[in-house]
Formats: structure tokens, sequence, C-alpha cells
């Protein structure tokens, strides 16, 4: 078998193609040691990855991408002489993922260097999965607990009388607010309750004499028909007040809590001019809250509403929290490929919070097997989780593998690795340094992909 660095692999791993030891031109590149090791060409003054003076390779890759300054040989996003702002680096990252590739092996220079490098292996094991299907989310609050209080008309702030952390019942006063446009509106209440008992002495008065034959009937369905404009006229001025929540005659109205719960926003304070509509008062009630919890797309043909959730969260220790599925968002997140579901928690001591990170469980069925590796034999590079599995002696892969959140010494892997295959634990960092030399230069091994 035969073994070659493609050439995007090249692009972001290339080490020792550029002359790090020219001295560069005063004032166009760093010479710094810091430089050096940060990966920069100072002999042309941009990265040392992308660099096509020096790598002559990349020059039709820039061009198809429509980054290329033809007058100056780099690509125009770095071009040191157009943007001598950006340093010879880009304005955003080249590479869209610069963690190693899936399948990258790692051979040792010498069967005597991989033996002194001091690897440790164990065998990856197969373990029931009872729950089906694990997952992350947040604790957030039942949204049909919270009610925002908004200022029902224009006034000024005249008394407060709870705080953020007030425990209310439903109905207890929160503010009172003088009104301009309140006093208006009760003074027109006023007027309107006297029409309508004129209207109504009128329409008895009318009907009286229509009785004894003094008065024709019309002016007694004229009597009536201004009695029930007069009452119309009354009740809709009665009905915007108590919307409104005047309780008094003083142009003055309450603000009331309009469920039992905890006050978690107070935005104003005695004496502020607030106008209508704008938000004063927050009211939560905890007892009920919600995990919204993200499923993986592999995992929604296991997913169902109705199936049963246990959640952890940090930091509460091994308390567990259980409910069921009661909705599942009809779309995938494009960006993290999976799919929002939500439960509802009981909290009656409320000891669950927003914003909580979850670990969830989620019953699917028949218990089926996953594969579960040590902790330590897991490694980040970027974004990118990667096991390192043994294929001889002086030799391993690279697998970019998704782990199942969980806590333990063993982790579970939903995929990656298989049953049986044998994983690198102590040393794993050292293989990792070798898939990033081109930042890290460890240097002890060939980093190679399979053609």
């Amino acid at each position: 078998m035969r073994w070659r660095f493609p050439v995007l692999l090249l692009a972001t791993l290339l080490t020792g193609a550029c002359d790090r030891r020219a001295a560069p031109p005063p004032g166009e590149a760093p010479t710094d040691l810091a430089a050096v090791a940060a990966g920069f060409c100072t002999e042309h003054g941009v990265l040392e990855a992308v660099c096509t003076k020096c790598n002559p390779a990349l020059i039709p890759v820039f061009q198809a991408k429509g980054d290329w300054c033809a007058e100056h040989g780099f690509p125009e996003s770095i071009c040191p002489i157009h943007h001598p702002e950006r340093g010879g680096k880009p304005a955003g990252d080249v590479s869209a993922d610069p963690a190693p590739a899936d399948g990258t092996r790692i051979r040792f220079k010498t069967l005597e260097t991989a033996r002194q490098a001091g690897l440790e292996t164990v065998a990856a094991v197969e373990r029931p999965n009872a729950f089906g299907i694990s997952a992350v989310g947040r604790i957030t609050y039942d949204a049909a607990r919270v009610a925002v209080v908004n200022a029902r008309a224009a006034g000024v702030v005249r008394a407060i009388h709870v705080d953020v952390g007030t425990k209310v019942r439903r109905g207890v006063p929160l503010a009172d607010i003088e009104s301009a446009t309140v006093g208006a509106d009760q003074s027109k209440l006023a007027a309107s309750q006297a029409r309508m008992e004129i209207a109504e002495g009128n329409l008895k008065r009318a009907t009286d004499l229509h009785a004894k034959g003094i008065v024709p009937s019309k002016e007694v369905l004229a009597a009536d028909q201004e009695f029930k404009a007069a009452k119309a006229e009354h009740t809709s001025m009665l009905q915007a007040l108590r919307v409104v929540g005047t309780s008094t005659e003083d142009g003055a109205y309450t603000l009331a809590a309009p469920l039992g719960g905890i006050v978690t926003q107070r935005n104003t304070s005695i004496g502020t001019l607030v106008e209508a509509g704008q938000t004063l008062f927050e009211v939560v009630d905890p007892s009920f809250m919600w995990a919204e919890i993200d499923i993986r797309e592999a995992d929604l043909s296991l997913l169902r509403v109705g199936q049963a959730v246990v959640v952890t969260v940090d930091g509460l220790g091994d308390r567990e929290f259980t409910g069921r599925i009661d909705y599942i968002a009809p779309a995938v997140d494009p960006k993290t490929r999976t799919v929002m579901a939500r439960a509802r928690l009981a909290n009656p001591d409320g000891i669950l919070r927003a914003n909580m990170y979850a670990r969830v469980r989620i019953a699917a069925g028949d218990a089926r097997g996953s594969v579960a590796v040590p902790r330590k034999a897991v490694q980040r590079a970027f974004d990118v989780s990667l096991v390192f599995v043994r294929l001889a002696e002086d030799s391993y892969e690279t697998r970019r593998v998704e782990v199942v959140p969980g806590s333990g010494e063993l982790v579970e892997l939903a995929k990656g690795v298989r049953p049986g295959e044998i994983v690198v634990t102590e040393g794993s960092f050292l293989l990792k340094t070798e898939t990033l030399k081109g930042s890290i230069g460890a240097g002890c091994c060939e980093v190679e992909t399979k053609k």
C-alpha cells in the first residue's frame, strides 16, 4: 500500500515548505520567534500554510475561489500589499474544517520510537443502552407559565409593591400608575353614567305618557334608542377601565400579577414616565419547567411523542427528573443537524433553573448496544472529537467520533469505533499533536492518509 499527502491536506498540515530562517525585508514581515511558532512565512510575510510563493500548487485553488491578486501573486484576501492591515492573515478561516480528516494515519518513524512513546491501549467494549437515545439539552421556562406585565396606559409610576425575587399570588398589586389618559376616561365614564340615567328617566316618562295616550309611540321609540346608546357607551367605557386595572376615581390604575409565581424582572422605578405597552414586570411560575432536547438526526427514527425521559443537570449531582416528550420540532437545525424535542418536568422545590445544561436519556423501545471507551481516549481538535485506533504496533488511525454526553470514566460513542477495536488511552494527546503538527511540530511520526 502506498501513502501520500493529498493536496487539500497540504493546505492545512503543510510543514517546512517555507524558509523560516530567511530574514524578511525591514518592516514587511515579523521576525520574532512567536511569529515563527505561529506558522508564519517570514520570507513573504504571510501565513506559511497559504503561502503561494512557496506552495505554487495552491494557486489554482485560490484562483478557482476567485480569491487571487494577479499583480502580486498572493490570494487577494491576504495580499500584504493590498491589505497590510491583515498582517498576511485571511479575514476568515481559509479552512472550513482544520481538524484532521477521518482515517488520517500516524506511523512512527521506527518501531523502536513507537515502543518508547509509552502509548497504552484498551479494547472498545460493547454495553447495553437501556434508554435508547442519549442527548443534551437545556432547561427553560414553561412558556404557558411566563407572564409579561405591560403598562396599560401612559403615566407616571407612583408606587411599586414588589421587587425581583418576590413571590406573588395571582391578583397581587405590582405597581400603581397615575395616568392623565385614565383620568380622562374616568371623567367620560362619569358623563356616560349621567347620560344613561337621564335617558332611562326619559324612557320611563315617555312610556307612562304613551300609556295614557298623551304622546305617540315614536317618542317612546326615540327615548328607548337614546337609552340603549347611552347604556352601550357606559358599558364600553367601564370595560375599558377594567382592562386598564383602575379601581379608583383619582386618575390612577393598578397593575396586578396575572399569575402566581416569582417576579423575575422589574424594569421601572418610582417617578418613571412609562408609555402604553412598555414592559414593566415579568412573573414566572417555576413549578414546571421545560427540557428542550437536541436530538441527533440519526436518532429521529427512534423518537416519538409520549416517550419517557430522564434528565440530569450539571450541579445537581445524581438527582433525576422525569417527564415525557410532548413536542418534536418539524425542522432539522441546518447547523447542528439536530431536532429540538421538548419534555415537561415537575419542579416543586424550584431547584431547576432556566438555562441549566441538561443530559437526557430517552426510552426508545428495546435496549440496543453501544460502544464505550475510556474518557481519556477521546481528544478534542477544534470542534471535533477524535479517537486513535491501533492498526499495528507502529501505526494508528484517526477516527472522528460522536460522543454521547454522560458522566463516569467510560464514555459512549454514537459512531466512529466498533466493539473490540484497540484505542489509545495514555499518549493519545501525543498522536493528536502529530495530526496537528503543521501548527505544533511534534515531528516524531509520519502523518499520512490512505489513497
